[in-house]
């Protein structure tokens, strides 16, 4: 690894991080299209970098402090979420795996697009 990629690692962990934290993404907006841009990724070696980064005890930190300052998380709801997010993750990256790398990247842009249209024009 040399100081580059090292320095790119540590702006997208960043990024992601903050933007996580502060509007509730990181993931798959910030981190995917970052390792495609700036490490040459591919769409798959993305999205798998970026499911093995979301890691439980970085998500609940974040989550907490949101909890502490006021803003309280219904941790059932989340509980029944987080199980429903496991094995819909398990469904969803068996299917994604088998697409062709270009297909999973439309779908990911349409679904960003579609996304980022809905945010600006809505309520």
């Amino acid at each position: 690894m040399n100081i580059t990629v090292l320095l790119s690692l540590v702006l997208i962990g960043l990024l992601a991080g903050i933007l996580s934290g502060f509007m509730g993404v990181g993931g798959g907006v910030v981190m995917i299209p970052l390792m495609i841009l700036m490490l040459g990724f591919n769409q798959h070696e993305a999205q798998g970098m970026s499911l093995a980064v979301l890691a439980v005890p970085v998500t609940f930190l974040a989550a907490y402090t949101y909890h502490t300052s006021g803003h309280p998380i219904k941790w059932s709801y989340a509980i029944v979420i987080a199980i429903c997010f496991v094995i819909g993750g398990l469904l969803g990256s068996k299917f994604a795996v088998r697409l062709d790398q270009q297909v999973l990247k439309k779908i990911f842009a349409i679904i960003l697009l579609i996304a980022a249209i809905k945010l600006f024009f809505g309520k």
